[in-house]
């Protein structure tokens, strides 16, 4: 499939898309005709409104995709004096695919590399040529691996694939914005999401193909073994950053901190763990394919990679970051381009990770502390709290929460692992210990000596009353002040929360609200509005506030505060929820509510299957 077909197909997918709104059209006032004919206006009006309005979003959806430019991605734009090997491997491979050079390269946060031009008169006129690289393939790859992806991304360029990419964006954003408008339950909905499927699927298609045909330039220009081991090592470093972001950067970021070099902290996890990237290699070829995916997958190009001839290649296995005039002060360069740090306190990776890790002890801690604060009814409780129910042969009670498989007596032996936790965190709360950055695993706990600090064995102590004192004595020995360790969240907020479900229009107590389901809790809304309006009302509501101001500013209940739940109907739902303390909520489902999607109560039901766990 030719790039020429691509753009026929692309432009008459786009207009078939307008056609079929034309013809519902003419159906609707075809049916308004017939109403009229055997019923009164009124009732005419209210059958053919909603496919009014449905039609309406049409012409909304095109104006919009007309409108809207193909702006380029974010990225730290690089010249000859940044990128002086970057800009001549470019230029070389440029010419050996007989097209014309990118007029910009930028750096982008992304695993992955791409092209784009912005082409005039539906891609028939080419334009401004723009490259994208993503900084952790220059810190993952060899050049020669670096080579093929450039030199398959220019492969787009010499087959006149990025032509068309106006035209697709612009078909696939009208298809977008009219879907969004209009409800899943309208029928006129129903026609254009089965056509949007449709577009999509001859698109998709269209563009594996193309992929495809780019992976030529990559075997041609850079050899069999540097173009494959390209196309296997692409996922492994994805799944390397998203690790990297998950595990070492985003509790950093939750605790209102940020590091001070993002792209270099991946470049020595890289390092590091070199065998563990090394072994997902090995597993790239193993995804299935779908026919939505934009990409054939790994295993699929690898092997029609095997019947294309390679030309005179020269194995080059120096790391791709030669190719930029300095690495680190590019990767700097554009973390400030791309990351909005807001008021996050920037620190270098030891003290970040420090910080990350003894925040997210802290909120581990806290926890703990909230449920002894409701036990034994203490304002500020702590750890000396917590001590003191081991003191009072108390512990297993209280633990019984945590356990619920356990006796009291099997609880207060397993609480030796939170009672760890609470030490950790007095230890660091005393200023005698401090959490210890590693690329290799986690963070250590280390003394200021800088040797490990290991308190499990003080922990075992500490949950039993004959030996409490003991420990006790042991942390003295180490400075460690169990006062200084109490609680600092007195209650569970929605920061950082995500948004797992919603509905609307929900009775609580009698009246009527919208409610939302978070990962740590339930958000109350009163008085929501119509309960025709709900869903569309929910994705308002959810697309233009944070989750979090949301829990700020509205009553919010946190899971942890629910002792139990009992559901005595699940659809329609109706449940009691009985908090600390006695009080209870009841919860019911109208007839008339509506769900943010369509798995939203079914999630609700299955937060109150773990609460009764």
């Amino acid at each position: 499939m030719s790039a020429t077909y691509r753009a026929l197909a692309s432009v008459t997918m786009l207009i078939g898309f307008y056609v079929v709104a034309l013809l519902q059209l003419g159906a609707v006032v075809a049916l308004g005709v017939w109403l009229l004919d055997v019923t009164n206006g009124l009732v005419a009006g209210k059958l053919l409104l909603p496919l009014v309005v449905a039609l309406g979003a049409v012409a909304v959806g095109l104006w919009r995709a007309i409108r809207t430019r193909n702006e380029p991605m974010p990225g730290l734009i690089v010249g000859e004096p940044e990128a002086p090997g970057l800009w001549a491997t470019v230029r070389e491979l440029a010419a050996a695919v007989g097209t014309r050079a990118p007029d910009e390269i930028r750096l982008v946060p992304d695993v992955n590399a791409a092209v784009s031009e912005q082409g005039r008169l539906l891609g028939l006129v080419g334009g401004r040529r723009t490259l994208y690289v993503g900084l952790p393939l220059l810190h993952g790859m060899r050049v020669d691996q670096l080579r093929s992806v450039l030199a398959h991304e220019l492969g787009h360029y010499s087959g006149k694939h990025t032509r068309l990419g106006g035209v697709a964006y612009r078909g696939r954003l009208a298809i977008a914005h009219t879907i969004e408008q209009i409800s899943s339950r309208n029928p006129v909905g129903l026609v254009f999401r089965g056509y949007a499927r449709l577009y999509l699927l001859v698109d998709n298609a269209a563009s594996r193909r193309q992929e495809l045909e780019a992976d030529r330039a990559s075997v041609l220009l850079a050899g069999h073994e540097a173009a494959t081991s390209a196309l296997r090592t692409i996922p492994g470093l994805g799944a390397a950053w998203s690790f990297y972001m998950r595990r070492y950067v985003e509790p950093g970021w939750s605790a209102d901190l940020a590091p001070d070099d993002l792209f270099g902290g991946f470049a020595q996890l890289l390092h590091a763990r070199q065998e563990e990237i090394a072994g997902l290699r090995e597993m790239a070829d193993d995804r299935e394919g779908s026919r939505w995916d934009t990409h054939p997958p790994v295993g699929v190009r690898v092997a029609a990679m095997g019947d294309v001839p390679a030309g005179t290649i020269t194995v080059d296995d120096r790391p791709a970051g030669v190719l930029l005039a300095d690495i680190a002060a590019a990767g700097r360069q554009l973390q400030a381009v791309v990351v909005d740090h807001g008021g996050r306190q920037v620190l270098p990776w030891p003290e970040f990770i420090a910080a990350a890790v003894a925040a997210g002890v802290q909120q581990q801690a806290d926890q703990i502390y909230r449920a002894a604060g409701r036990f034994t009814g203490a304002s500020e409780p702590g750890l000396v709290t917590v001590l003191d129910l081991v003191r009072a042969k108390r512990l297993g009670e209280f633990a019984e929460q945590f356990f619920g498989d356990a006796t009291r007596r099997e609880a207060a032996q397993r609480f030796a692992g939170p009672m760890e936790t609470l030490l950790d965190n007095a230890a660091v709360r005393s200023g005698r210990a401090r959490w210890e950055l590693s690329w290799t695993g986690p963070a250590r706990l280390v003394g200021a000596d800088g040797e490990p600090w290991d308190l499990a064995e003080i922990a075992k102590l500490a949950v039993s009353p004959q030996t409490v004192d003991e420990a006790l004595t042991r942390l003295r020995e180490r400075g460690i002040d169990p006062g200084s360790a109490t609680v600092v969240q007195q209650r569970v907020t929605g920061r950082d929360a995500d948004l797992i479900g919603a509905l609307a229009n929900m009775k609580i107590d009698g009246k009527e609200h919208d409610l939302l389901v978070l990962d740590r809790g339930l958000v109350l809304i009163a008085d929501p509005g119509r309960a025709s309006k709900g869903e569309e009302r929910l994705k308002a509501l959810v697309g233009s506030t944070p989750v979090a101001q949301l829990a700020a500013t509205h009553p919010f209940l946190p899971y942890e505060e629910i002792t139990s739940v009992e559901v005595t109907r699940e659809v329609p739902l109706k449940a009691t929820l009985t908090l600390h303390g006695g009080r209870t909520v009841a919860v019911q489902e109208l007839y008339s509510s509506e769900l943010l999607e369509k798995k939203s109560r079914d999630t609700l039901l299955a937060v109150f299957r773990r609460i009764n766990a």
